[in-house]
């Protein structure tokens, strides 16, 4: 099964995942979104962004766009929690860039937050719908371990996983 990973990533959240699918993928072609080629002629795409504004990052959403037919995973790392609606809509809205090609799986994870983002919104009004809230500031201390071992390892097995489906 020829199978390429490609990633779009911020502050090495997404690279981290990336390379984590890579380790159950070797035989994989790993890129970086800037200098992935078209997935014509590959059995799987796997592909990795993360999260902005509640969908994927524009590198990310501009290579979605030209994937055409290629069976597709997605995966995506953002500060919220990976189980949160915040996630599972984020996801959702990412996939509706596959024009044509099936979503064959989805992985989540957290991962810390642009430290750059963090000032920004710290900067804004408690009473902001982006401002610094104690849960945001709570979710922020979750995040900045992440990814972490387990998060790749779980990476991992849902690669396993990929693998398993393709072949079947």
């Amino acid at each position: 099964m020829k199978t390429m990973i490609v990633y779009s990533s911020r502050t090495g959240n997404t690279e981290t995942i990336a390379r984590a699918i890579h380790q159950e993928m070797p035989r994989a072609e790993l890129f970086p979104v800037e200098e992935a080629p078209s997935p014509e002629g590959f059995d799987l795409l796997v592909l990795g962004f993360w999260v902005d504004k509640g969908t994927a990052d524009v590198a990310a959403r501009e290579y979605l766009q030209r994937v055409g037919t290629t069976p597709t995973a997605l995966f995506a790392t953002l500060g919220a929690y990976p189980d949160s609606n915040h996630a599972r809509e984020s996801m959702e809205r990412a996939s509706e860039f596959l024009s044509g090609a099936p979503l064959v799986g989805s992985f989540v994870c957290q991962g810390a937050v642009d430290s750059k983002l963090q000032n920004w919104m710290e900067s804004l009004p408690p009473d902001h719908p982006h401002g610094p809230t104690e849960e945001r500031l709570k979710r922020w201390r979750d995040a900045s371990t992440h990814p972490d071992g387990k998060d790749c390892e779980a990476a991992r097995v849902w690669a396993r996983g990929l693998i398993r489906e393709e072949r079947s």
